[in-house]
């Protein structure tokens, strides 16, 4: 779904410090600007993770209380303000699983579907929602897509990311929704070979179960998970029937790249456009976009997906501001969501 060239150094425990109170808002917008500046220059002096460029190292610490990231050399980025989605794991919608938490629904009818979803009130405007895809490897980009974004935008993990319940905390006190991908056979596997827990097509039943239960329980706070790849996976009624399954007995959405877009058994889905960023270039970019006001015109909602290069992430920003003005709602993709039987 996402290009995602293998990158795996990324990061190790830190000790962060919250801002002392008496810096106020003021401070933590400066802050915030300081950040992103930052995460542009390096990210240009780097090189680009998404093409095999070099990955920097960083420093990640998650506490239950506060979780915020630092960077070797810089202070830390600390969560909260306007806007900011409730800590997770929310009492009652986890339990233990093999690499940490697993969601469940709730005695009393709670699913994480609905729980971490971003709160939307649909008021008529045609919406748009953009998913960025493939965080979690490269911290700058993730931080990046974390600082700059409008909170409506959701963001799509890796779950091989060191430190991903740190990264989805600090997302999800930003404002943002998040998602999981999980890594799926392609047709060309293992050429193209998505890591160690991908969803294999000739696996049994207790298999997929095993690794899908790994990658649901490396982080929590995710209202849905999305595909990484999986066109051969995806194909075959015998593989794809199991994961459904346990996706509705866990009360988590899912939301494809569209090779799945048929399929339902029960659960609350929603497929992904074409991709805005397929041709790495601003015009391309803005005609993708505008595309997708075309399409959320005419059948009152649209769905995008993108990945966080710089480019993608500037061009993104300056056409969410413009969107509102010419009468859309920018969305969550939660918002995009449909129970299909």
């Amino acid at each position: 779904m996402f290009d995602k060239t293998p990158a795996l150094q990324t990061a190790g425990p830190a000790g962060p410090e919250p801002a002392p109170k008496l810096r106020g808002s003021l401070t933590l917008a400066a802050a915030a600007l300081f950040f992103a500046a930052t995460a542009v220059l390096l990210l240009a002096a780097r090189g680009n993770p998404y093409d095999g460029g070099p990955v920097a190292r960083a420093r990640i610490a998650f506490s239950r209380a506060q979780s915020t990231v630092t960077v070797a050399g810089q202070g830390a980025l600390t969560p909260g303000g306007a806007g900011a989605l409730a800590p997770a794991p929310i009492a009652g919608l986890t339990a233990p699983g093999p690499g940490g938490l697993l969601p469940i629904i709730a005695a009393d009818g709670r699913a994480s579907w609905k729980a971490y979803a971003r709160p939307f009130v649909d008021d008529g405007r045609p919406k748009i929602a953009l998913v960025i895809g493939g965080l979690g490897l490269n911290l700058e980009a993730t931080r990046q897509a974390i600082a700059t974004l409008p909170p409506e935008v959701t963001l799509s993990f890796s779950p091989y990311a060191e430190g991903l319940q740190a990264q989805i905390d600090q997302a999800r006190a930003a404002g943002h929704e998040v998602m999981i991908e999980i890594p799926m056979e392609p047709l060309d596997y293992p050429d193209t070979d998505p890591g160690p827990y991908t969803l294999l097509s000739a696996a049994q039943p207790g298999e997929i179960q095993n690794k899908l239960d790994w990658l649901m329980s490396r982080a929590t706070g995710y209202f849905a998970v999305t595909n990484a790849f999986g066109s051969r996976f995806l194909a075959q009624d015998r593989t794809v029937t199991p994961f459904i399954q346990a996706l509705r007995q866990r009360g988590v959405a899912f939301v494809d790249d569209g090779q799945a877009a048929g399929r339902g058994g029960g659960l609350h889905r929603a497929s992904l456009g074409p991709k805005i960023d397929g041709d790495l270039d601003g015009e391309a970019i803005d005609n993708q976009l505008l595309s997708l006001e075309a399409q959320a015109l005419q059948s009152g909602g649209a769905l995008g997906v993108g990945s966080a290069y710089p480019l993608t992430l500037a061009q993104v920003q300056t056409w969410a501001v413009a969107v509102r003005d010419r009468g859309y709602a920018l969305a969550p993709a939660s918002a995009l969501l449909a129970l299909k039987p």
